[in-house]
């Protein structure tokens, strides 16, 4: 299969994008917190992120406005193994991702749960800069890059969709590059209300 979903171009640049002032958060301040619809809540500091299990990886990453980069080389903790820890309640199908300077996006926690979605650390080697979401952001590079939120801090398990800053602006509610899921057409499946059907996977 290509490697470029449709209506995206591969640039070797990468581009900065970000709604709002950006937030500078110190690494021994950050926090992250999982929360929510989970048998054990979390709280995680950013030395407690780096004694954790660490996966490095490559992936590509794919823009809403339409660039693609390639083999972006990234490393952090899975967020399955988190969450394996929490132990999500039966009933938890989805999260509203919630990070400093008040952005939120919403995902499935099917998609939490693949094993490339990281805590994401450190990019090309090095430790995240601010501008791009350091000193930890959310990397979900299978879904539009929008959804792989900068400067997270709170991970919301819940019955229910809740959508988040983007989202209740049109974009689509899930994100899917190669179903081209840009922006949501017709009524969002669920939202706001409990939806066990989600839990099945798309693809």
């Amino acid at each position: 299969m290509d490697r470029v979903p449709p209506g995206q171009f591969v640039t070797e640049r990468f581009p900065i994008l970000t709604y709002g002032e950006e937030p500078r958060i110190a690494p021994e301040d950050w926090r992250l917190e999982l929360e929510g619809l989970v048998e054990t809540p979390l709280t995680l500091t950013y030395q407690d992120l780096l004694a954790l299990p660490q996966v490095e990886l490559t992936r590509d990453f794919h823009c809403v406005t339409r660039w693609s980069r390639l083999d972006v080389a990234w490393k952090g903790m899975r967020v399955k193994d988190l969450l394996e820890e929490a132990r999500p309640k039966p009933e938890a199908v989805a999260a509203l991702v919630e990070c400093y300077g008040g952005y939120t996006t919403n995902l499935l926690l099917e998609d939490l749960l693949r094993d490339d979605v990281l805590l994401a650390h450190t990019l090309f080697g090095k430790p995240l800069p601010p501008e791009r979401g350091g000193p930890v952001r959310l990397l979900v590079p299978h879904l539009y890059a929008w959804k792989s939120a900068k400067w997270v801090r709170r991970i919301l398990l819940l019955d229910h969709l809740e959508l988040g800053f983007w989202e209740r602006m049109g974009y689509h509610w899930r994100g899917d590059p190669w179903k081209e899921e840009r922006f949501q057409e017709g009524p969002v499946p669920a939202a706001r209300i409990r939806f066990q059907a989600l839990k099945k996977p798309e693809r």
